[in-house]
């Protein structure tokens, strides 16, 4: 719908819009139009040469996902949030912290955007909560509210609005804020003015390209998904190619490493919410107390955690994994004994696919010596 002159000005919408976002927590707003076919050859052809893997969903919709009209009709605008996910008690130095929390092979490392509560829930909630308040200003508008929840071409959009520009990772970058945001969506059938693009500032580097575990990222701006850790220990729910299983360490759930080495994210913004803070019992603890957690143990100690999403069953897989990983390393001060152990407990399971994953890590350490 367009705006008569009884209603705000457009502009004046948006830039209450950027306050009311600020209030619920967000760190920026931005407006896309909803033209995206310049976009879509290199959907596409990311699509063909099957760099999704068995993300189907991601095929199945296809070009929908560069027609915002399409997947909403009536949608003439997209209004574009940030928010900003680094714990709040992140210190100096932080992506060192992280990077040295890769070389304690004992300990499972959870990437740092699921150590707190589950952000679909968190930025939906509050994409909401913003459409509510636009509501009560405009009345009533045709809207849809997405956070990492439809087949949105998220990245696109965020560069279009403003929010940075595409990463050689592919993740979006700011000058200000790095890449340790989240982004969420509103289609809204309200005409509103768009925001400028980003400038690129990346130049000639390519640390996230170089220090890749998996050389996943196969060119600039370039992403293979079946080699991306983050997508082998998320998003894939089947056995992990043995060629990989070595190159994952101790990561049992995402994988940061592209963004601990971007130059940008020393700009990195904490979280301004309680929401993003790091949970007790997550991250960094040792790999054999993992494994044995119980399915009833799982459940609890992941509930309203994005982790939970991936089941018990992925869980135990992924931290077999690196359980094979640390044994084969024999780590300083890591019981090797008290490993092979915990694996052996799970050799019974009665999913196919842990029990496969239990007996590549113990084959292992065939040679560790015990501690």
């Amino acid at each position: 719908m367009t705006f008569n002159s009884a209603q705000i000005d457009p502009h004046q919408l948006v830039a209450r819009v950027r306050q009311w976002a600020g209030e619920l927590g967000f760190s920026q707003i931005g407006v896309a139009g909803v033209d995206l076919s310049s976009a879509e050859p290199g959907l596409m052809q990311w699509l063909e040469q099957g760099f999704h893997g068995s993300m189907d969903y991601m095929a199945a919709h296809g070009l929908r996902r560069a027609r915002p009209a399409e997947l909403v009709p009536g949608t003439l605008s997209v209004i574009t949030a940030r928010m900003d996910y680094l714990p709040r008690a992140s210190g100096e130095g932080w992506q060192a912290i992280e990077l040295s929390r890769l070389r304690r092979a004992g300990e499972g490392t959870v990437s740092l955007y699921a150590r707190g509560r589950d952000y679909h829930k968190v930025v939906r909630a509050r994409l909401q909560k913003l459409q509510d308040r636009m509501a009560e200003s405009v009345g009533p508008f045709g809207h849809r509210v997405f956070a990492d929840s439809a087949p949105v071409l998220e990245a696109e959009l965020a560069a279009r609005s403003g929010q940075g520009w595409r990463g050689k990772h592919t993740l979006i970058l700011s000058r200000e804020a790095g890449s340790l945001f989240f982004l969420g969506e509103i289609y809204v059938d309200l005409a509103l003015p768009a925001s400028a693009p980003a400038a690129a500032h990346c130049g000639s580097c390519q640390a996230c390209i170089d220090l890749c575990p998996t050389q996943a990222i196969i060119a600039p701006y370039r992403l293979d998904a079946r080699r991306c850790i983050s997508y082998l220990t998320i998003e894939h729910a089947g056995s992990i190619p043995a060629d990989l299983r070595p190159l994952i360490g101790n990561r049992i759930y995402g994988c940061d490493d592209c963004q601990l080495v971007c130059p940008w994210n020393k700009f990195a913004r904490r979280s301004t919410l309680a929401d993003f803070d790091e949970r007790a019992g997550l991250n960094a603890q040792p790999l054999a107390h993992l494994l044995g957690w119980s399915e009833a143990e799982f459940l609890r100690i992941t509930e309203g955690s994005p982790i939970r999403r991936i089941g018990h069953v992925r869980w135990l897989r992924n931290v077999a994994v690196a359980l094979g990983n640390a044994l084969r390393a024999a780590a300083q001060g890591f019981c090797a004994e008290t490993a092979r152990a915990a694996l052996a407990g799970r050799l019974d399971h009665p999913d196919a696919l842990v029990r496969e994953h239990v007996r590549w890590a113990l084959s292992q350490g065939a040679d560790a010596p015990l501690s």
